[in-house]
């Protein structure tokens, strides 16, 4: 009897332990396969190509961290570059601001200009107001790297580069001397204990050099183990601002309207020359938007001749959505950050002596109000153009009041 009851004793052990083992086996599977994947953004302006070079390496450092993946991404350009087809760097996307909170990290490169980033990158990261106001930035960990022609200023242009990331709450991450007993010291070399960078009109050979390129492999490995650090943490300490013990955080008040009226606001459409998608002065914010879709105009040409009645009510209706879009960006994210409309001022590609104008624009306020409410009533001024940009048969100036 006691043997068997022994044995009784030896089999519940034995399947105890092998179901402990199937979930530890488990747990170790889905730390491997999710855990260990980060995806690290290399995001860079370059004209002649050096800070390409400097991001490619830069990229090759972040991938010799198993699990890690390097995304190569330009900013969009203020003023087309002439010949950029026949650059090297001509296929590699361009990035959009909303995209950024994707990254488990992110190294930004760019030209010296006069001691601080280009032109191109200033005005990128100046449309990130609506992440910073989000906390979307906070604790990424971040890298800067730069290419300095004859290398004047390119200190003070990666420490200037910081004040806008550590405006953000990034975790700033710098090279420090690593690498630098292991490169060619005969020859000038631009790197700094800052980030990487490249005396770009060096003439004592090709630019970037293999030692400026070695220390931007290094500091893009150590960004790539912080980034790994900041994914594995991310997931298991709440903001400070959630409680524990709330669960889910509720939709707000207009997504929760939004999602019921079935609508999915478009991102935000980014600038298409040297100007803002939206300017907040006081708590007044001013937008302008054309009736763009997925990058492309909707139902372009003169209202009744190449756009029938119905599709220039659709482009309204596609115009005010974008207004939505870069409302809801100037909000922070927080559509009910919104305290009311102020002004709606539609202009519509008609000929002379068109008289419809209201009819279509319509449309716009009937949404607004719809999905606003009593905060969507507002002022409104209706016109006809002989032509609009791009062709578009819709343009809509709007004002919006912030809480």
């Amino acid at each position: 009897m006691n043997s068997i009851n022994s044995m009784r004793i030896k089999t519940g052990i034995f399947v105890l332990l092998s179901l402990f083992s199937c979930s530890l086996l488990k747990a170790q599977n889905k730390m491997t396969s999710t855990d260990s994947e980060i995806k690290v953004l290399v995001l860079f302006n370059t004209e002649h190509g050096g800070t390409y070079k400097m991001a490619k390496e830069m990229a090759a450092g972040i991938e010799k961290l198993p699990g890690a993946k390097a995304v190569l991404k330009q900013v969009p350009r203020i003023k087309p570059l002439e010949n950029e087809v026949k650059q090297d760097f001509a296929n590699i996307p361009y990035a959009t601001i909303d995209e950024l909170p994707e990254y488990d990290g992110i190294a930004f490169g760019s030209a010296v200009h006069f001691g601080n980033m280009s032109a191109d990158m200033r005005y990128f990261l100046d449309q990130s107001v609506g992440l910073w106001t989000a906390h979307k930035l906070e604790g990424k960990p971040a890298t800067v790297f730069m290419s300095a022609g004859s290398g004047a200023g390119r200190e003070g242009a990666i420490l200037s580069f910081w004040n806008t990331l550590a405006v953000h709450g990034m975790t700033i991450i710098s090279p420090g001397i690593m690498g630098t007993s292991e490169i060619d010291k005969s020859i000038p070399q631009g790197n700094t204990v800052f980030g990487a960078s490249s005396l770009a009109a060096a003439v004592d050979g090709n630019r970037p050099s293999k030692g400026e390129l070695h220390i931007a492999s290094l500091q893009g490995h150590a960004l790539a183990k912080a980034a790994k650090g900041y994914q594995l943490t991310k997931k298991d300490i709440p903001p400070l601002s959630a409680s524990p013990a709330s669960g889910s955080p509720k939709p707000g008040r207009i997504e929760a309207k939004l999602k019921a009226l079935n609508i999915q606001l478009p991102d935000a459409p980014a600038p298409v020359g040297n100007y803002k998608p939206f300017r907040i002065s006081g708590k007044q914010v001013f937008i302008n938007q054309i009736a763009l879709k997925a990058g492309k105009v909707e139902h372009p040409g003169m209202i009744d001749r190449e756009v029938t009645e119905e599709q220039a009510k659709q482009a309204t209706r596609q115009t005010l959505l974008n207004i939505l879009a870069v409302l809801k960006q100037a909000a922070g994210g927080d559509l009910d950050k919104v305290k009311q409309a102020v002004q709606l001022t539609g202009f519509f590609y008609t000929a002379a002596g068109y008289t419809k104008h209201a009819v279509l624009m319509n449309e716009a306020s009937n949404l607004l109000v719809e999905i606003l409410g009593e905060s969507g009533m507002h002022t409104r001024a209706t016109l006809g153009a002989s032509s609009l940009p791009m062709n578009s048969a819709v343009e809509i100036q709007a004002i919006f009041e912030l809480e």
